[in-house]
This record gives C-alpha cells, sequence and structure tokens, in this order.
C-alpha cells in the first residue's frame, strides 16, 4: 500500500542522508512514496516531463546509494525503483523481500510482509544481495479474470 508523507518528512528524510533539499528530489521522492508499485525511470520521466533525463537518472541513483530506494528488475529486465524499508542504510539494502512481477498489467509490488527465511550458504560464498521474484497475477488482474499474457 502507498505510504502518505509530508513534504516536511521528505525534507527531513533528505537532510538525515545529507542530501540537498531540492525541488526535483522533492517530487521524486512524493510520487514514489504515492505509489503501491515499483516504478521504472522512464514511467517516472512521462509524469515528470520538467525534470530531464540525466538529472532524473542522478536522483534515483544517489538515492539508491542512501538506501532510500532500492532496484528491482520486471519481466523484461527493466529496472524499475520502489521505496525501501527505514532499516535500509547507505550501500546497505534491506530488502529481502519478494518481488512480484504481474504477468497482465505489468507491476512489480514489494511484498513485505512475507518472511523470507535466512539462506545458509555452502562454505567460502559471501553474499552481497539477494532478490526473490515471483510472477502471475496481482489481485486487480486476478478479479478482472485477465489471462496470462506472453
Amino acid at each position: 500500500m502507498a505510504q502518505v508523507k509530508s513534504n516536511y518528512q521528505f525534507e527531513d528524510m533528505l537532510q538525515k542522508h545529507n542530501l540537498k533539499k531540492t525541488a526535483p528530489r522533492l517530487r521524486v521522492l512524493s510520487m514514489m512514496y504515492s505509489k503501491n508499485t515499483a516504478t521504472s525511470q522512464p514511467d517516472l520521466e512521462s509524469v515528470m516531463n520538467d525534470i530531464d533525463r540525466v538529472t532524473l537518472y542522478r536522483i534515483l541513483n544517489v538515492f539508491e546509494e542512501k538506501g532510500i530506494i532500492h532496484k528491482v528488475f520486471d519481466l523484461n529486465g527493466t529496472a524499475n525503483y520502489a521505496v525501501c524499508h527505514s532499516d535500509c542504510q547507505e550501500n546497505h539494502h534491506h530488502d529481502e523481500h519478494l518481488h512480484f512481477n504481474c504477468t497482465a498489467c505489468k507491476n512489480v509490488y514489494c511484498l513485505n510482509e512475507l518472511n523470507i527465511p535466512k539462506l545458509t550458504l555452502p562454505a567460502g560464498f559471501e553474499p552481497q544481495a539477494f532478490t526473490i521474484y515471483a510472477s502471475g497475477l496481482c489481485p486487480k488482474c486476478s478479479k478482472k479474470g485477465t489471462a496470462k499474457v506472453n
């Protein structure tokens, strides 16, 4: 579900991460927090046409580095971005949750409420990150009876 935050909370978030409070950063945060799905840079560009592509790329990049958002890929391999939990830190994400790709509407959902068991890897392997994906129909598409799109 989308989280509702005020501009003051976004300003505090930027300050906490030692980032300048710029209008484009505040707009991107507002947009990201208003959605209940991950969003791609091209999707953001289409609704934020006053922010140029390079600026938007840099904002997404620094937000990811600072642990504000995390990157997740859709079924086509396109990078999408979703809001991190508050326990994500700079250069260390805690986004160990299921990422659900809807095959009908193509939305990507972060299912944070699912408990993912801790993975124990064989000796010598040092994980830096992992991602778990599932695909199928989201609740909205399931209600519509939407068939799988190839």
